[in-house]
């Protein structure tokens, strides 16, 4: 079948998502682009990274974000639009934040911190897993320490978490996440889960 999800076609599409994500699709801003439009905003930083998580929902239901997505056609691997969909709205806001941190999104070291944060309250599971405490910001200094073979266990556990994640789910009811059935996106995410997972990155890349 192919839309069965395996951990390599998860973490390929994470990957692939992640660079659109940084990188930019026609017609949608990219990760940093968004950062610094939510920066130029009143509050302190803090303040400003909650503006962004509250208001990423009413962005993403615009017709542009709709029009942008058919960049998703060109992914690697076929996986459900929907799950491919809440992918890369989350990754796209984790760095975001990561980038109003002021931390470089270029790195695979914050890249792996990302793909943890994505994975909501089970990111600081996996992050005690490999010796890094999330939820309080992560210093420039801690992020520079972790190593190659860190990552490589953060992005294992990554994978584990979303594929048992999305397989409990459904693929049908993971549209909860992001209303996204047959291109059409909902007005709104799941408040919980996008709160939860923005939460967790504002805590582990932004000052209290």
């Amino acid at each position: 079948m192919a839309n069965e999800l395996t951990e390599s076609k998860l973490m390929q599409v994470l990957d692939w998502t992640y660079d659109k994500a940084v990188n930019g699709i026609p017609g949608l801003d990219s990760a940093q682009e968004m950062a610094e439009e939510y920066m130029k905003g009143d509050g302190s930083l803090h303040d400003r990274a909650n503006s962004l998580i509250r208001w990423q929902n009413t962005k993403a239901g615009t017709s542009g974000f709709v029009n942008g997505l058919g960049g998703i056609a060109l992914m690697p691997v076929t996986i459900p639009a929907n799950i491919s969909s809440v992918m890369y709205v989350q990754v796209r806001m984790i760095a975001a934040i990561a980038h109003m941190g002021g931390h470089d999104l270029k790195s695979d070291k914050v890249k792996a911190l990302v793909y943890a944060c994505l994975c909501g309250n089970a990111a600081k599971d996996i992050a005690k897993e490999v010796g890094i405490k999330l939820g309080t910001k992560l210093t420039e200094k801690a992020v520079k320490n972790i190593s190659v073979e860190v990552i490589k266990r953060i992005n294992q556990a990554v994978g584990f978490r979303l594929l048992t994640k999305f397989g409990q789910t459904g693929v049908v009811n993971i549209g909860k996440a992001i209303p996204l059935v047959g291109g059409i996106v909902g007005a709104t995410f799941d408040s919980v889960t996008t709160n939860t997972i923005g939460n967790i990155a504002r805590n582990t890349f932004i000052s209290e």
